[in-house]
């Protein structure tokens, strides 16, 4: 029976919560001494440059006159078997439905009976928005179907894909984690007063700017605080929303109030200079950047929509709100910076609840464990 195996790891490699949570996952299991091979056309967002265990492979994009488009696809398949052969893999585990489960597919269907086994985890808009696209419903269905296992992040996402695609085989909810060791309340990279010298409360929202997030959503609700209670916001990451947010803030007359970071890596050293997490999106299939708040004691302020109420506990460690009630948010945060005493005690409850239902080494088993039953 084994109890290591040889993983090869497939996902988007830029910032996202997709991205991410197979970088963090990489990491963790080799720190446990399994053997990871992340397989990609460039090095994952969060991914060391060196650790033991952990390996990096560079899948070339050919660029040859016949094709109008580099055929990436085809390419990150073969690289898949060529990988999975050299290193004898147990395992190919790919994030997020399109195209990596279908060249997933394509590599074990080219090594035959020596191939590894396929688990595909759905991180939310591989089935929420590009699978529910025409052209890509059928190849999404396929893909989920010809995996050996299907993993998905929350409960919501397990039920969406099931009911929207007719899913029979089972999805295993393996929701998403938190290093707590790392996302602590007291690790700043510097002072608060860098960001808030008169004492201002600082807000923070961070995300990959999509319309999906509502960025403007986040601008309306900090110019109504603004108006009451002397505060930042702090915004991280880039993405085609962010022009717009700045310009209503210009209109709303708050854009010098507004702090751009831009794309950082090391998020845990900035989201506990945070009082309060603001996550208005349309829906998020879980809302990692949420419980990365939530492990850095930061209470979140967000919709009562898709996977997001199986994170944050209302009125506990945060409020949730009906989509789009920047009003009703606005007001939540203000009750909540204009009690300190109120603002620790969810505080506290946002660190209780990540150290104790979404810390890595609670949900990394899980990974293992499924790990085991395919391969043994």
């Amino acid at each position: 029976m084994k109890d290591k195996f040889k993983i090869g790891i497939t996902c988007y490699p830029v910032p996202g919560g997709s991205g991410v949570i197979a970088s963090e996952l990489g990491i963790q299991l080799a720190r446990l001494g399994h053997q990871v091979h992340f397989i990609s056309y460039s090095l994952p967002f969060r991914l060391p440059q060196y650790q033991e265990n952990l390996f990096f492979h560079e899948v070339e994009i050919t660029n040859y006159p016949l094709f109008k488009y580099p055929p990436y696809t085809l390419t990150l398949a073969s690289k898949m078997a060529e990988i999975a052969k050299d290193w004898n893999l147990d395992i190919l585990h790919v994030h997020y439905a399109i195209p990596h489960a279908i060249c997933a597919f394509l590599a074990k269907s080219m090594l035959g009976e020596s191939a590894p086994k396929i688990i595909t985890t759905l991180h939310g808009t591989d089935i929420t928005l590009v699978g529910q696209e025409k052209y890509f419903f059928q190849i999404t269905k396929f893909g989920i179907e010809a995996s050996d296992a299907v993993t998905a992040v929350s409960t919501y996402l397990c039920e969406t894909t099931k009911n929207e695609f007719g899913i029979n085989k089972p999805i295993h909810c393996l929701n998403n984690f938190v290093d707590t060791t790392r996302f602590t309340p007291g690790n700043p990279a510097c002072e608060k007063a860098k960001f808030a010298p008169q004492g201002e409360k600082i807000l923070m929202h961070m995300s990959n700017f999509r319309p999906v997030k509502r960025v403007l959503d986040v601008i309306k609700i900090f110019a109504e605080i603004k108006k009451q209670i002397p505060t930042k916001l702090i915004l991280i990451g880039e993405g085609s929303q962010l022009d717009s947010a700045l310009s209503l803030a210009r209109q709303l007359c708050v854009r010098k109030e507004v702090v751009l970071l831009g794309q950082q890596e090391f998020v845990e050293n900035l989201l506990c200079l945070a009082d309060l997490f603001l996550l208005p999106s349309d829906t998020e299939s879980f809302g990692l950047a949420a419980l990365e708040a939530l492990s850095c004691g930061v209470p979140v302020i967000g919709t009562n929509l898709g996977g997001l109420p199986e994170v944050v506990r209302d009125k506990e460690c945060g409020y949730l709100l009906p989509l789009g009630d920047t009003a009703g948010m606005a007001e939540m945060c203000l009750e909540l910076l204009g009690d300190e005493q109120k603002l620790a005690w969810f505080s506290k409850n946002a660190r209780q609840r990540a150290v104790e239902a979404f810390d890595a080494q609670l949900i990394i088993p899980k990974y293992e464990n499924l790990y085991a039953t395919l391969v043994n």
